[in-house]
């Protein structure tokens, strides 16, 4: 049983290992800040909200279908209790994400969440929009939002921290890794504390959400984001390497060339090499689906579809309109849309009418501006692999 902070060195590789990874993190951190400053549609990141939320579930093995999702946003619960918790639970993710980002920004920001209270609040902001009929684990024991482990615990071959010295291994967690250096360094500190706090384990229950969620808020609040990408999609769509590698990093030292701590620092680096890896490969990925000219292309063929096959009253002179509304990322007058179809007034209100019905144009009034949507419908036109299972489900349905 661990009782004594110390065990769980190294929390980082040492400086002569760190090299490979301060390399990678260089790359990441420049191509990250590059694309966290893209205009955008606020439906785009409403959508990735969803799709983080959805991911990060499946993980658990507790994930809804998409549209079920989509549902639950609007209010419309399952009638199946079971499916309508997880319902709930996807919604306080969504809500819980939005919270945090806006609560922990800029370098401030990213300190506060490198302490116990932080970790404390990151659980208690998600399973406290639940209501207690859903909060118990899976062995019908409470889960109580915020509070630390009343009991010992252990998760496949690793014995967690005994639970009266987790508020001593969380104060040297966020101690050590709130004072690791600025820049590139931070990255590889926010890999390692991932893992270092599954290995904590601080909670009876949801400790590998909340883990996600301090990473996906921490490299919101170092402004790597701009809520474009998150590394909860690549964790998903890597579950088995995520899980292995985690708990590899739980290993202890493996002889003498294995670092200088109680835990193996090669499987620490491993692990650390992953989720970078992750990181960039999402920052990849989104910065060639925000190519505005294959975008253009992309909604064309949207249009087309619409037009052709659904059928629907889609014009594809709203091309036009919708590629300006996507570039600015803002809203525009009704009365300026329709001007930009180049059609008789009639027709273009007819247009608009149908591209609100179809999702395309959000507008929060009858008679507001619009701006660009983003329906799940469109996604494997507007976005395609961005989001496969969604396309799967409207597709299917």
């Amino acid at each position: 049983m661990y009782t004594e902070s110390h065990q769980f060195e190294p929390l980082l590789p040492s400086d002569a290992r760190m090299e490979p990874l301060l390399a990678t993190t260089h790359d990441l951190s420049r191509a990250a800040t590059l694309l966290a400053g893209t205009r955008v549609p606020p439906e785009l990141r409403s959508l990735l909200r969803s799709m983080n939320s959805y991911y990060t579930n499946r993980i658990e093995g507790q994930h809804t279908r998409p549209h079920e999702i989509d549902q639950a946003l609007r209010k419309d619960f399952s009638q199946d209790a079971a499916l309508a918790a997880k319902q709930r639970l996807a919604v306080a993710h969504i809500e819980a994400e939005q919270v945090l980002e806006q609560r922990y920004t800029g370098l401030e920001g990213a300190r506060a969440l490198y302490t116990a209270d932080a970790v404390q609040a990151l659980h208690c902001e998600l399973f406290g929009r639940l209501p207690a009929a859903d909060l118990l684990t899976a062995e019908h024991e409470p889960i109580v939002p915020g509070a630390l482990r009343q009991r010992e615990v252990q998760v496949g071959q690793h014995v967690a921290p005994s639970f009266a010295c987790v508020p001593q291994f969380l104060n040297r967690w966020a101690g050590y890794y709130g004072s690791v250096r600025r820049g590139e360094a931070a990255l590889v500190a926010m890999a390692c504390a991932h893992q270092r706090l599954g290995w904590v384990h601080p909670f009876v229950d949801g400790n590998g959400r909340v883990m996600r969620l301090h990473t996906h808020t921490l490299l919101s609040a170092l402004g790597y984001t701009g809520g474009l990408w998150s590394p909860l999609r690549g964790f998903a769509r890597s579950t088995e390497r995520y899980y292995a590698l985690l708990a590899d990093a739980d290993s202890l030292r493996r002889g003498d060339l294995d670092g200088r701590g109680n835990l193996s620092e090669q499987a620490l680096i491993a692990w650390a090499d992953y989720v970078l890896e992750i990181c960039q490969d999402q920052v990849g990925f989104m910065a060639g689906m925000l190519d505005f000219e294959t975008l253009k292309a992309r909604i064309e063929a949207c249009l087309v579809f619409e037009a052709t096959v659904e059928k629907s009253g889609v014009r594809q002179e709203s091309l036009r309109g919708l590629h300006y509304l996507f570039l600015s990322g803002g809203e525009m007058a009704r009365g300026d849309f329709k001007a930009m179809l180049g059609i008789s007034d009639r027709a273009a209100t007819d247009a608009l009418g149908a591209l609100v019905k179809r999702g395309l144009l959000k507008s929060d009034s009858p008679q507001g501006k619009v701006r660009f949507g983003l329906p799940q419908h469109a996604l494997r036109f507007l976005f395609p692999r961005l989001w496969p299972e969604a396309e799967a489900d409207a597709v299917g349905r």
